[in-house]
């Protein structure tokens, strides 16, 4: 038997593909759509997923202001933050949080699916979020992605 075929490929930063592709939120349950962008930036819908290097794609994701919730997530859902200071707990609802900042729904929600690391701090920074239908990555023919 001939065992060089046997060879496990890791990927590393100089060999790994990252390509740029678009998601549109538009209609989209948070959820379903966070686990599917986490997946992407992970890199784990590849064959060569390396699991301690940086081998997913950089995701734009437009129609951020446009995503769903099921049920009265909407309204019942808290977000908790704590300031640090005595009586510093907030609290902010998902409809209160879109209408401030829309973007930060699906920041929140794919930075919780995303590895609590150095390597998870990294992947993060390759998702880019915007709330309208434009986006300044042109240059980079991003692909239309459907999930």
């Amino acid at each position: 038997m001939n065992t060089l075929s046997y060879k496990t490929v890791s990927a590393n930063k100089k060999t790994v593909d990252k390509q740029w592709i678009v998601v549109d939120a538009q209609g989209e349950i948070l959820g379903r759509l966070s686990s599917n962008i986490a997946k992407v930036i992970r890199g784990k819908n590849k064959p060569s997923f390396t699991p301690h290097v940086d081998c997913g794609d950089n995701v734009i994701v437009i129609n951020a202001d446009k995503v769903k919730l099921t049920g009265n997530k909407m309204s019942d859902k808290v977000y908790v933050r704590y300031t640090g200071y005595p009586g510093g707990q907030r609290f902010i609802t998902p409809k209160d949080l879109m209408e401030k900042h829309p973007t930060r729904i699906i920041e929140k929600a794919v930075r919780g699916m995303l590895p609590k690391t150095r390597l998870g701090r990294a992947i993060f920074k390759n998702l880019y979020i915007y709330a309208g239908n434009e986006h300044p990555h042109a240059a980079q023919n991003p692909k239309e992605v459907k999930f």
